[in-house]
């Protein structure tokens, strides 16, 4: 279901990210949303999802709309396009479930030939997960980092960006939320986005 977003500043966001796993083990990996109203920590969200599993959107989707935050969030913003591993992310799902813009950033452009093989020759369900990044085209350059994006121009993306990036490239709700996944997963955070 799709809601009237308040196009003004989208200035309640949550960032979602999540914490350090063993590749080489299955298990459920922790997933935090920080929810910002402007650049100011209003709360934290928390799951987990499945290593290179199919859970992803549903588990965002439910942390989202479960939280006394939903009715205020205006944007939703994921630190790559996967989670725990190859978890791929339906973002048109989650766009359409949610009913507000989702935007996933990155600092650097992936090696989609090297997440393409990997998807299709070890992953579990890789071709449905491949397509899923198929079906979103090619990151975009806004503002120093790259972008996909639903639900808002690439001028609205560079201006989320800008207004929120305070401490990096990387918007304050995916650098806080990477902070306290990690801090959870192995009891102190460490390293960037």
């Amino acid at each position: 279901m799709v809601r009237a977003v308040a196009r003004s500043n989208f200035s309640h966001v949550v960032g979602f990210d999540d914490g350090p796993f063993d590749k080489y083990r299955q298990a459920n990996v922790p997933v935090v949303g920080a929810v910002f109203s402007d650049l100011r920590l209003e709360g934290v969200l928390t799951g987990r999802v499945r290593t290179d599993g199919a859970n992803s959107t549903r588990v965002l989707a439910e942390m989202v709309t479960a939280s006394k935050f939903a009715p205020q969030l205006q944007l939703v913003l994921l630190q790559g396009i996967a989670l725990g591993g190859f978890n791929v992310i339906d973002l048109h799902g989650l766009h359409e479930r949610l009913g507000i813009p989702v935007m996933v950033v990155a600092r650097r452009q992936p090696r989609l030939d090297r997440i393409r093989k990997a998807l299709l020759t070890r992953v579990p369900g890789g071709a449905r997960k491949w397509s899923l990044i198929e079906r979103l085209g090619a990151m975009e350059s806004v503002a120093g980092v790259y972008v996909q994006r639903l639900g808002l121009s690439q001028g609205e993306a560079e201006e989320v960006i800008g207004r929120l990036a305070v401490h990096s490239n990387i918007p304050e709700p995916l650098r806080t939320a990477h902070l306290i996944a990690g801090g959870i997963a192995t009891g102190q955070s460490r390293g960037r986005p």
